[in-house]
């Protein structure tokens, strides 16, 4: 009787019930360390399964597909690498608007850590990233490799029977049913990983560096609200907030705490298809997202990098802003998969200000102490875009098609 009161509840609620016993624990037991197991348990599973997916899926795709419209696919990647820009700008102003300086006594060099020193090498191991062994690529979770291989894959395999395209459709849906299956179990992932946080660390995030977390809060909150709106109203002419909503509803809250766009795809997947999207389009458009359409990432590398050099007592010209907008944008296609992939990218914006690698990676040192919240919000807003987006560049078709939208 409980289990069926408990699976009739929303994934949401679930989730939510999750958060608050595990914060609950792990203010009250801090002892009780195996709890944290269930999160490590939750994450592994995700890391594991998650590049899989992205394999299968756009491989499956692109093998199936009977024709794509390009000129709706360009569109898409406009709107992915201009939303990111719009986001490193907002995240510029916004600093500049409301400076935000730290304390780095006591915090260690992230030791272990190599930081890009330049847009050529971030362009070099970007491009080695993509032809890189396949199955390193899978092992790795280097997502843009992963990626490159599903498309050559898809495009060999085109010519096929349609048994062997049936069969991968069948994988690709037997792997996205696993990742429904993991992200069922997230309730008690995030538990564990929400008691983790606090039995260690307390609510200190909140108020040794509770400015810092408030402007990434602030910035994530205007880019989901404010500017990506008026990007999907000028391209429809049409009120956004519908599908803004709907996205972060049943994109962005499971993204905040599953913290993996690759593992949201097929919540993702799932939302184009309630909206009436085309799959030929969408089931390539949506894996590619979660490769290059960083908003939250582009937002995460500006502010840590104004923050450093606010802290560092730099003058930041808007010019040198700007030109640190772009290069947080194009850095972001190229972050890594893992977690905190981004703020290893943040020495690379503190060195348009002249600040060493030493200071630099303090500040990385931060972000990876406030990462529960930064991570959590930069996926959220990542992959609900990929969503938006998606739906924004059909929409437009349908518009000029003279088709009823559905939202």
């Amino acid at each position: 009787m409980l289990i069926k009161k408990w699976n009739s509840m929303s994934l949401i609620v679930r989730i939510a019930i999750g958060l608050v016993i595990g914060a609950v624990l792990g203010l009250l037991v801090p002892e009780w360390t195996w709890i944290s197991m269930l999160g490590t348990l939750f994450v592994g599973a995700l890391k594991a399964i998650a590049p899989i997916l992205v394999l299968l899926l756009v491989t499956s795709s692109i093998a199936n597909a009977k024709g794509t419209n390009m000129e709706e696919f360009g569109t898409v990647i406009f709107l992915y690498l201009f939303s990111s820009v719009c986001a490193a700008v907002v995240a510029v102003f916004i600093n500049f608007i409301h400076p935000v300086t730290i304390k780095l006594a006591g915090v260690d060099a992230m030791e272990g850590y190599t930081a890009p020193g330049s847009m050529a090498e971030i362009v070099r191991d970007l491009l080695m990233r993509i032809v890189s062994n396949p199955v390193e690529a899978l092992l790795n979770a280097n997502y843009i490799g992963v990626l490159f291989w599903a498309v050559v894959l898809g495009l060999a395999l085109k010519n096929t029977g349609n048994e062997t395209k049936k069969m991968l459709a069948d994988f690709a849906d037997a792997v996205s049913m696993i990742v429904r299956w993991v992200i069922g179990f997230a309730p008690f992932g995030i538990l564990g990983l929400v008691f983790e946080s606090v039995s260690t660390s307390g609510l200190e995030i909140f108020t040794t560096y509770g400015e810092l977390v408030l402007v990434l809060v602030v910035t994530m909150l205007v880019v989901a609200l404010v500017v990506n709106p008026l990007i999907v109203f000028a391209a429809l002419r049409h009120n956004p907030y519908p599908l803004i909503f709907k996205c972060l509803r049943q994109s962005g809250v499971t993204a905040f705490f599953t913290r993996s766009s690759a593992a949201n795809i097929p919540v993702n997947m799932e939302l184009c298809e309630e909206l009436g999207l085309d799959e030929d389009m969408y089931s390539v458009s949506i894996p590619l997202g979660s490769t290059i359409n960083m908003d939250g990432a582009a937002a995460v590398i500006t502010t840590f990098a104004m923050t450093a050099a606010h802290t560092m007592g730099v003058q930041v010209t808007l010019p040198m802003a700007i030109l640190l907008s772009i290069v947080a944008t194009f850095s972001a296609c190229g972050a890594s998969g893992v977690a905190g992939g981004s703020l290893l990218l943040v020495p690379l914006g503190c060195s348009l200000f002249g600040i060493s690698n030493d200071v630099s990676m303090q500040i990385v040192a931060v972000g990876f102490i406030v990462s529960v919240v930064q991570d959590s919000l930069e996926t959220a807003l990542n992959s609900s875009g990929d969503v938006i987006f998606t739906a924004t560049a059909e929409f437009r078709k349908w518009k000029k098609q003279g088709r009823k939208l559905p939202i």
